[in-house]
């Protein structure tokens, strides 16, 4: 743009002219508030720049804030500050009514007193120097709009210094949410939080102003008010938490269970020896009646805990209020059919998936019109703003186009290993035939199946060892995490599995080529292994054969995909990390407030998702071929195979053996599969991270001393890994942190996992997995052999036999309602580049342009992959049919986009 940020609100804080006493009386005088700066979300590469009333106007300093002439020493000044109070919208009617109740009926006992506290201290008395108390009066408001209220009020303060803290005693009956407290022209304090009735909490509440110190750096007259805070929400970890706490502390998943409910519903606490799991937020719910280590759920009468400010904004609830609702109608008929049908719910045909989306006839069924007739749809109507005739049908995935049998092709089948809803599991092979690491006493030979003669015609001329050291064979290898439990799954009702290999080969074009399927069973003697190899068809047969080895595959990934890479690497494995930061990282720490934005709505998410996601009889059970052993496999994959250290993008993708170091490329690697649309837009995002968080660590990291001496930053990252990874706590790979580039790869790790990787295996989970038939969730029958008594009905009806080994029309229809729930941005979305906190450094030149390097860059990425998807050379990402590949592109509107980056893991 050729400007800097800072040139646009530059100030001399040497100047004294708005320090001098009679600052009082030239408010009018002072600089306008500062430029923020985001990139829209309509903003398509242009900067928007708009003025921020509630932004501060200054860089803090240490000098005296109020600090008159020798002759005007201790002159009581009256400070003016606005108070802004945002509002929901469900509860502001009523909420507004107690308040002017409060104010008008008990004016000497109601409202909320206010009072600073400055940066220094008294040199008589050694404490922090205080202004006066003031309150706020509900019923003198300055401004008021549709969602947020402001008041004014007055401080008297006599040679005050810089206020560094503001405690706020809420008197009245009712909490409320404070957003923000601002000493036009002077100090701002971004609150955003819900301050308790004192009836509730007694506590004084404490708000830092915006200015960062490191804990060596604190004013003293803000020390203990640092520590204070900081030890009221850590708590004593005892006693049932209630909605209004603030306190975070860890626990064990020891409520995914219900064994009062029946023994069906008991299943092992996650987190221990036996099922090392990461922690979770800690509630305090009393045990239940059938076992005292099980946390009994309450969630009936009231939501599962999670610490006040982490509950989800008014727009993000009535989104998902909105989904939900959706999945409802959508689900009506599918069910009535299951009702009223005396047969098995079974696909009958490849219409019946396709009659489920827009633009396609409604299935009709017996007394449909009437029952329809009687549904009052208005208020439904009010909320979702469709047709009558639509509400009922899901939009066509992004994965189909055209015709809906286009997303079976091997070709396609081979693309969404790099450019689907999980790109992260393939891996080059780098031994033939693949081993498995599992006991081979229990598990049979630990030697694939696939021999030479599956695959030699398949190389385009190469030798198998030729095609090793060229870089051109590779794996989906979902043999070992599924074997040790395939018993156990398939003798559950409509549950069929393998232990699968399926291998590739890298085109000329960049394509990959599926060129063999391997499918396990545990061996009833070790000698004797239960293993099949598919390969690309010869005939109708075959064909068959080999679209339901495709399906099984599929079934696993699914599997994979939402157990390991979705909930278990960002979901559950960055939630320790959020309530350490919470617990030892004060919100004046320069870390806390980088991460701020990182960790918004993720402990509500997760809380929600035990709920009614991974708890027993859930979605993920009920949707997923392991059932009830779902989240036994995720702590299997925690066991053996997360590690930290390898969690960051260039890592995972060289332990899988994608890339190579390379310091001649780029982003410092060579892609061995050069168009990986995953790893070629994820390695932009990673370095746009990588550099903006090196640039801030630096700013106030000059040294391995200043990081080693950082209490708080070594008490974040010491309790993160000891207490909310207590079980791999000991493991050797940790990373250590010491230096300034240690800090910065830890972090880059967190922003890039919350970010970029969530976005990636969470926003395209219904254009990519909507169309069940492509990638079905749970498989219901084994690929049938010569000898099997259901091999002759395969041979007369094999399209019957596929349809009904995929999940049935209910299933179906609840699987596809919740993973577009989970697919579709809030309106309240905050993007990769999007920062609304950035008064907190309006001092500090550096960081606010390194912020805005950053948004810009992101911008050019958007462009950048935008390009990408128009190349037709990328045929992984462009050509006839391919849906392009949007997933890493930051920005998106609100819905199902298959698109947008938020800042942290909102769903």
């Amino acid at each position: 743009m050729g400007f800097s940020v800072l040139n646009l609100h530059s100030l001399n804080p040497s100047s004294k002219s708005f320090l001098q006493c009679h600052f009082r009386n030239q408010w009018s005088k002072l600089p306008l508030s500062p430029i923020w700066f985001s990139f829209g979300k309509k903003g398509r590469g242009m900067m928007h720049l708009r003025k921020r009333v509630r932004a501060p106007v200054m860089a803090l300093t240490e000098e005296p804030l109020i600090e008159c002439g020798a002759e005007e020493q201790g002159v009581a000044l009256k400070v003016v500050a606005l108070v802004t109070v945002r509002k929901n919208h469900m509860e502001r009617m009523k909420e507004m009514t107690l308040h002017w109740l409060d104010a008008f009926t008990s004016p000497t006992k109601g409202g909320v007193v206010l009072q600073l506290v400055s940066t220094q201290l008294d040199p008589k008395t050694l404490e922090p120097k205080l202004s006066n108390e003031a309150v706020l009066d509900w019923s003198k408001t300055l401004e008021t709009t549709a969602d947020r209220i402001t008041y004014r009020v007055e401080f008297m303060v006599v040679n005050f210094g810089v206020p560094g803290a503001i405690t706020v005693n809420n008197k009245y009956q009712e909490e409320f949410f404070l957003e923000s407290i601002t000493f036009e022209g002077l100090v701002h304090f971004a609150c955003n939080s819900w301050v308790q009735p004192e009836k509730v909490n007694t506590k004084k509440r404490i708000f830092f102003a915006n200015k960062a110190y490191l804990p060596c750096q604190t004013p003293e007259g803000l020390k203990e008010l640092r520590e204070k805070e900081l030890m009221e929400l850590r708590g004593d970890g005892m006693g049932l938490r209630i909605p209004s706490d603030r306190i975070y502390d860890y626990d064990t998943y020891n409520d995914l269970g219900d064994p009062d409910k029946g023994v069906e519903y008991a299943r092992p606490t996650l987190g221990g020896r036996q099922n090392p799991h990461p922690r979770r937020c800690r509630t305090g719910r009393p045990p239940t009646k059938n076992d005292v280590e099980a946390e009994s759920r309450e969630h009936a009468v009231t939501p599962i805990y999670v610490p006040r400010d982490e509950a989800l904004g008014e727009s993000k609830q009535e989104a998902f209020n909105v989904g939900k609702l959706k999945g409802v109608l959508r689900n009506m008929v599918p069910f009535l059919t299951a009702t009223i049908s005396t047969k098995d719910d079974v696909i009958k045909e490849y219409s019946g998936i396709d009659n489920l989306y827009k633009d396609r006839p409604l299935p009709k069924i017996k007394s449909q019109d009437e029952f329809l007739k009687k549904l009052s749809l208005q208020n439904i109507l009010g909320k979702i703003r469709e047709p009558i005739e639509e509400i009922f049908k899901f939009e066509p995935p992004k994965v189909i186009s055209g015709h809906t049998l286009s997303s079976l092709r091997d070709d396609e089948f081979g693309r969404q290993a790099v450019a689907g809803i999980n790109p992260l599991t393939i891996q080059r092979l780098e031994v033939f035939p693949p081993i498995s690491k599992l006991d081979p006493s229990i598990y049979g030979p630990q030697e694939s199946a696939i021999k030479e003669e599956h695959i030699i015609h398949h190389l385009d001329g190469m030798s198998v060892q030729q095609a090793l050291n060229e870089n051109k064979l590779f794996i989906l290898d979902y043999h070992d995490i599924y074997l040790p439990f395939l018993n156990r799954i398939n003798a559950l009702d409509d549950r069929k599995a393998y232990g699968t290999r399926t291998l590739f080969f890298l085109t000329t074009v960049g394509t990959l080529k599926p060129i063999a399927i391997e499918l396990s069973l545990p061996p009833t003697d070790p000698n004797c292994p239960l293993k099949q190899v598919l390969t690309p068809s010869v005939d109708a047969t075959t064909s068959w054969l080999w679209q339901l080895g495709k399906a099984h595959v599929c079934s696993n990934d699914a599997g994979v995909h939402q157990l390991t890479h979705h909930w278990l690497r960002t979901h559950a494995c960055i939630e320790p990390f959020i309530i350490a930061a919470h617990r030892q990282l004060s919100g004046m720490h320069p870390i806390f407030k980088l991460l701020k934005p990182h960790m918004r709505y993720t402990l509500k998410i997760n809380a929600l998702a035990r709920e009614s996601l991974i708890n027993a009889g859930g979605n993920i059970e009920s949707f997923f071929t392991p059932g009830k052993y779902c989240m036994e496999i995720s702590c299997a994959a925690y066991r053996d195979w997360w590690r930290f250290d390898l969690e960051g993008l260039p890592a995972d993708l060289i332990r899988r053996g994608v890339a190579a170091p390379d310091t001649t490329k780029v982003h410092g690697l060579r892609l061995l599969i050069e168009d990986y649309p995953y790893a070629n837009d994820g390695l932009l995002i990673w370095s746009s991270i990588e550099s903006l968080v090196q640039t801030y660590v630096n700013y106030y990291y000059s040294d391995a001393e200043m990081i080693e001496s950082d209490t708080e930053l070594q008490a974040w990252y010491n309790e993160s890994r000891s207490v909310g990874h207590a079980d791999l706590c000991h493991a050797s790979w940790w990373p250590t942190l010491s230096t300034p580039n240690d800090l910065t790869s830890i972090l880059t790790t967190i922003i890039w996992t919350v970010s970029g990787q969530h976005a990636a295996v969470n926003f395209g989970q219904y254009p990519y997995g909507g169309f069940i038939p492509a990638r079905p969730p749970l498989m219901r029958q084994l690929v049938p052999k010569e000898h099997d008594p259901v091999y002759v009905d395969f041979i007369a009806d094999p399209q019957a036999y596929f349809l009904s080994s995929l999940p049935s029309l209910l299933q179906a229809t609840k699987f596809m309602a919740v993973i577009e729930i989970i697919s579709a941005h809030s309106p309240d979305e905050e993007y990769l580049g999007e920062r609304r906190d950035l008064s907190t450094w309006s001092g500090d030149t550096e960081i606010i342009e390194a912020f805005y390097r950053f948004s810009v860059e992101i911008r050019r990425i958007e462009k950048e992959i935008e390009k990408r998807n128009a190349d037709t050379s990328r045929r992984n990402r462009c050509g006839a049919g391919i849906s392009p590949y949007k997933l890493l592109i930051p920005s998106s509107g609100p819905g199902v986009t298959s698109k947008g980056i938020p800042n942290s893991i909102t769903v």
